[in-house]
């Protein structure tokens, strides 16, 4: 198991840390950035986790986004994974950015996460997913490790398949064991799936908004090294304190 020094966690934001790393030393990236909701988000009752997720725009906040994948670009190896956590508000534009950024070539898979849980509208679908935008560096070099899913067909009970690019697994309930009251929390089970399959073992794994802590701690279980920043110095106390009990 890999261990993650603190040094290795960063009080900062994306575009601050991104110039201090080493040129092609990063296997993936995952990012898992604010949505542009245009609210703040706060954490659960005893926690002090918040963060601004509003932009004047699309296009601004799009602009924001930009500066920092170019910033970390220099970072990634060639076999490089990138994979950006975006929801209904934003996929499209991302997608189209990351069509320029590195080519429609680059474009892997468009992941759906399903998790179930949440509210519902009366005037429209319920929303109960978001979008995992899977892009390489180099679509003949990038690492990928399929992942094995449970089947769920009688002919194969007992059995696993390869997972399809809907992952259905649920999101953190209010009396999960992992939760930590960080909003928009991911489960640990997602990023332990998605570090399987895009960094090879003994990688490096960088997650430049990690909030809580979820993908460090997924990367350090599964034998990655990992590499962290994120602006609010409370996300990064709650990170470490995770880290600190591996």
């Amino acid at each position: 198991m890999s261990v993650l020094s603190h040094e290795r966690l960063h009080k900062a934001d994306w575009i601050d840390c991104a110039p201090s790393l080493a040129k092609g030393s990063i296997d993936f990236l995952y990012a898992d950035p604010p949505f542009n909701t245009g609210k703040s988000k706060l954490g659960t009752r005893g926690s002090r986790a918040r963060y601004r997720d509003s932009w004047p725009t699309v296009s601004h906040y799009i602009a924001w986004l930009r500066e920092r994948l170019n910033a970390t670009l220099p970072a990634l190896k060639p076999t490089a994974n990138i994979l950006l956590h975006v929801d209904y508000r934003s996929s499209h534009h991302v997608r189209l950015l990351l069509d320029d950024l590195l080519g429609p070539d680059r474009f892997v898979n468009h992941l759906i996460w399903s998790y179930g849980l949440g509210g519902s509208s009366p005037r429209s679908f319920a929303r109960k997913h978001d979008d995992i935008l899977f892009y390489c560096i180099d679509p003949e070099k990038y690492y990928f490790k399929p992942p094995r899913v449970p089947a769920t067909s009688r002919r194969m009970q007992g059995k696993t398949k390869k997972a399809t690019d809907v992952l259905d697994i649920p999101s953190l309930n209010n009396m999960a064991q992992e939760r930590t009251g960080y909003p928009t929390q991911k489960p640990l089970a997602l990023l332990e799936l998605l570090i399987e399959a895009c960094c090879p073992p003994g990688g490096t794994v960088l997650d430049p908004c990690c909030g809580s802590g979820t993908t460090l701690v997924a990367a350090t279980n599964r034998g990655r090294n990992a590499i962290g920043c994120d602006i609010s110095a409370a996300a990064v106390r709650t990170a470490r304190k995770r880290l600190s009990r591996l």
